[in-house]
Protein backbone atom coordinates (compact mmCIF):
# COMPACT_ATOMS: atom_id res chain seq x y z
CA UNK A 1 0.00 0.00 0.00
CA UNK A 2 1.16 3.37 -0.82
CA UNK A 3 1.69 5.56 2.37
CA UNK A 4 -0.51 7.98 3.16
CA UNK A 5 1.06 11.66 3.01
CA UNK A 6 0.49 13.58 6.34
CA UNK A 7 1.19 17.74 6.34
CA UNK A 8 1.75 18.57 9.80
CA UNK A 9 3.70 20.02 12.34
CA UNK A 10 3.84 19.26 16.18
CA UNK A 11 0.04 20.80 17.34
CA UNK A 12 -2.64 18.75 19.26
CA UNK A 13 -4.47 19.05 16.09
CA UNK A 14 -1.15 17.52 14.42
CA UNK A 15 -1.00 14.47 16.83
CA UNK A 16 -4.21 13.53 16.33
CA UNK A 17 -3.84 12.33 13.06
CA UNK A 18 -0.11 10.63 13.65
CA UNK A 19 -1.73 8.86 16.90
CA UNK A 20 -5.36 7.62 14.30
CA UNK A 21 -2.20 6.50 11.35
CA UNK A 22 -0.76 4.57 13.96
CA UNK A 23 -3.52 2.94 15.93
CA UNK A 24 -5.22 2.11 12.38
CA UNK A 25 -1.73 0.60 11.22
CA UNK A 26 -1.62 2.54 8.37
CA UNK A 27 1.80 3.62 6.46
CA UNK A 28 2.48 7.46 6.29
CA UNK A 29 4.94 9.66 5.69
CA UNK A 30 5.24 12.93 7.35
CA UNK A 31 5.87 16.54 5.48
CA UNK A 32 6.31 18.99 8.27
CA UNK A 33 4.50 22.42 7.34
CA UNK A 34 6.63 24.76 9.49
CA UNK A 35 3.41 27.10 11.00
CA UNK A 36 6.15 29.24 12.77
CA UNK A 37 7.93 30.42 9.03
CA UNK A 38 4.44 30.58 7.28
CA UNK A 39 4.46 27.33 5.18
CA UNK A 40 1.09 26.61 5.67
CA UNK A 41 0.56 29.99 3.46
CA UNK A 42 2.39 28.13 0.39
CA UNK A 43 0.68 27.32 -3.14
CA UNK A 44 1.38 23.81 -3.08
CA UNK A 45 0.23 23.53 0.63
CA UNK A 46 -2.80 25.32 -0.45
CA UNK A 47 -3.75 22.88 -2.77
CA UNK A 48 -4.50 20.32 -0.45
CA UNK A 49 -5.48 22.80 2.76
CA UNK A 50 -7.28 25.44 1.29
CA UNK A 51 -8.17 27.48 5.18
CA UNK A 52 -4.30 27.19 5.49
CA UNK A 53 -4.30 24.69 8.76
CA UNK A 54 -2.77 22.03 9.58
CA UNK A 55 -3.21 18.97 9.57
CA UNK A 56 -3.57 17.61 5.94
CA UNK A 57 -3.38 14.28 4.26
CA UNK A 58 -3.30 13.00 0.64
CA UNK A 59 -4.30 9.05 0.17
CA UNK A 60 -2.83 7.95 -2.93
CA UNK A 61 -5.35 5.59 -2.92
CA UNK A 62 -8.49 6.96 -2.17
CA UNK A 63 -12.08 6.42 -3.34
CA UNK A 64 -12.01 3.92 -6.65
CA UNK A 65 -8.22 3.80 -6.53
CA UNK A 66 -7.56 7.65 -7.13
CA UNK A 67 -5.81 10.18 -4.84
CA UNK A 68 -7.64 11.90 -2.67
CA UNK A 69 -6.64 15.42 -0.54
CA UNK A 70 -8.21 15.79 3.09
CA UNK A 71 -8.12 18.98 5.13
CA UNK A 72 -9.70 19.26 8.68
CA UNK A 73 -8.52 17.33 11.31
CA UNK A 74 -12.26 15.50 12.51
CA UNK A 75 -12.49 15.04 8.58
CA UNK A 76 -9.74 13.31 8.69
CA UNK A 77 -10.47 11.27 11.19
CA UNK A 78 -13.67 10.32 9.87
CA UNK A 79 -11.96 9.11 6.65
CA UNK A 80 -9.64 7.60 8.09
CA UNK A 81 -12.20 5.48 10.39
CA UNK A 82 -14.57 5.01 7.09
CA UNK A 83 -11.33 3.63 5.03
CA UNK A 84 -10.32 1.11 7.62
CA UNK A 85 -13.62 0.21 8.55
CA UNK A 86 -12.07 0.92 12.38
CA UNK A 87 -12.63 3.33 15.37
CA UNK A 88 -16.01 4.45 14.96
CA UNK A 89 -18.27 1.99 16.15
CA UNK A 90 -21.12 -0.03 13.87
CA UNK A 91 -23.53 0.17 16.92
CA UNK A 92 -25.21 3.13 15.78
CA UNK A 93 -26.13 4.54 19.72
CA UNK A 94 -22.25 4.26 19.87
CA UNK A 95 -21.56 5.76 16.20
CA UNK A 96 -23.50 8.95 17.39
CA UNK A 97 -21.92 8.79 21.06
CA UNK A 98 -18.40 9.37 18.74
CA UNK A 99 -19.49 11.75 16.58
CA UNK A 100 -20.94 13.66 19.24
CA UNK A 101 -17.40 14.14 21.12
CA UNK A 102 -15.54 14.33 18.28
CA UNK A 103 -17.34 17.73 17.06
CA UNK A 104 -17.22 18.43 21.17
CA UNK A 105 -13.55 18.16 20.90
CA UNK A 106 -13.84 20.14 17.00
CA UNK A 107 -16.03 23.05 18.52
CA UNK A 108 -14.86 23.39 22.30
CA UNK A 109 -12.11 21.52 24.14
CA UNK A 110 -9.27 22.86 20.96
CA UNK A 111 -10.86 26.15 20.81
CA UNK A 112 -10.90 27.57 23.77
CA UNK A 113 -7.40 25.81 25.81
CA UNK A 114 -6.10 27.57 22.21
CA UNK A 115 -7.00 30.92 23.37
CA UNK A 116 -5.50 29.55 26.90
CA UNK A 117 -2.03 29.70 25.07
CA UNK A 118 -2.22 32.48 23.08
CA UNK A 119 -3.11 34.43 26.16
CA UNK A 120 -0.48 33.12 28.59
CA UNK A 121 2.05 34.78 25.36
CA UNK A 122 0.55 38.05 25.90
CA UNK A 123 3.38 40.05 27.99
CA UNK A 124 0.89 42.85 29.08
CA UNK A 125 -0.69 41.83 32.06
CA UNK A 126 -3.67 44.70 31.47
CA UNK A 127 -4.09 42.78 27.64
CA UNK A 128 -3.62 39.41 29.40
CA UNK A 129 -6.04 39.29 32.57
CA UNK A 130 -9.65 39.32 31.00
CA UNK A 131 -9.21 36.81 28.18
CA UNK A 132 -6.90 34.66 30.09
CA UNK A 133 -9.65 34.20 33.17
CA UNK A 134 -12.35 33.82 30.36
CA UNK A 135 -10.48 31.01 28.55
CA UNK A 136 -9.10 29.34 31.11
CA UNK A 137 -11.88 29.18 33.22
CA UNK A 138 -14.10 27.33 29.98
CA UNK A 139 -11.26 25.27 29.44
CA UNK A 140 -11.68 24.11 33.02
CA UNK A 141 -15.45 23.78 32.63
CA UNK A 142 -14.77 21.57 29.39
CA UNK A 143 -12.30 19.18 31.20
CA UNK A 144 -15.71 19.00 34.14
CA UNK A 145 -17.61 17.38 31.43
CA UNK A 146 -15.30 14.81 30.12
CA UNK A 147 -15.01 13.69 33.89
CA UNK A 148 -18.60 13.36 33.81
CA UNK A 149 -18.58 11.34 30.77
CA UNK A 150 -15.75 9.47 31.61
CA UNK A 151 -17.63 8.35 35.07
CA UNK A 152 -19.23 4.71 34.23
CA UNK A 153 -17.09 4.55 30.91
CA UNK A 154 -13.49 3.69 29.91
CA UNK A 155 -13.92 5.97 26.65
CA UNK A 156 -15.90 8.62 25.43
CA UNK A 157 -18.12 6.20 23.11
CA UNK A 158 -17.60 2.92 25.11
CA UNK A 159 -15.22 1.68 23.02
CA UNK A 160 -12.61 3.16 21.94
CA UNK A 161 -12.79 5.47 18.63
CA UNK A 162 -11.74 8.60 16.60
CA UNK A 163 -13.32 10.90 19.28
CA UNK A 164 -10.42 9.35 22.00
CA UNK A 165 -7.70 10.26 19.02
CA UNK A 166 -9.21 13.87 18.89
CA UNK A 167 -9.21 14.49 22.84
CA UNK A 168 -5.91 12.84 23.54
CA UNK A 169 -4.48 15.54 21.40
CA UNK A 170 -5.85 18.48 23.38
CA UNK A 171 -5.47 16.51 26.62
CA UNK A 172 -1.54 16.21 26.29
CA UNK A 173 -1.11 19.52 26.66
CA UNK A 174 -3.30 20.07 30.12
CA UNK A 175 -0.35 21.16 31.80
CA UNK A 176 0.36 24.19 29.43
CA UNK A 177 -3.91 24.54 29.72
CA UNK A 178 -2.46 25.03 33.86
CA UNK A 179 -5.06 21.79 34.66
CA UNK A 180 -3.85 19.63 36.68
CA UNK A 181 -5.60 16.09 36.02
CA UNK A 182 -5.85 15.05 39.91
CA UNK A 183 -8.69 17.38 40.01
CA UNK A 184 -10.37 15.34 37.41
CA UNK A 185 -9.50 11.77 38.27
CA UNK A 186 -12.17 10.03 35.21
CA UNK A 187 -9.99 12.05 32.91
CA UNK A 188 -6.14 11.19 34.53
CA UNK A 189 -7.65 7.85 34.21
CA UNK A 190 -8.27 8.05 30.54
CA UNK A 191 -5.49 10.21 29.78
CA UNK A 192 -3.19 7.46 31.28
CA UNK A 193 -4.74 4.31 29.65
CA UNK A 194 -4.76 6.38 26.51
CA UNK A 195 -0.81 6.78 26.75
CA UNK A 196 0.07 3.81 27.61
CA UNK A 197 -1.30 2.46 24.64
CA UNK A 198 2.31 1.51 22.10
CA UNK A 199 0.11 2.58 18.99
CA UNK A 200 -0.64 6.25 21.00
CA UNK A 201 2.99 6.93 21.91
CA UNK A 202 4.12 6.23 18.92
CA UNK A 203 2.33 8.64 17.45
CA UNK A 204 2.98 11.05 20.08
CA UNK A 205 7.08 9.70 19.52
CA UNK A 206 6.76 10.51 15.63
CA UNK A 207 8.69 13.47 14.44
CA UNK A 208 6.42 16.10 13.32
CA UNK A 209 8.46 18.96 13.09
Amino acid sequence: MTPIELYTWNTPNGRKISVALEEMELPYTVTPIDITNGAQFDPAFLKISPNNRIPAIVDPNGPDGQPISVFESGAILLYLARKTGRFLPTDARREVAALEWLMWQMGGFGPMPGQVHHFLGVKDPQDQRYGLERYSKETHRLYGVMDRRLADRDFFADELSIADFAIVGWAWRHERHQVDLTAYPNVKRWYETMMSRPAVRRGFEVPLS
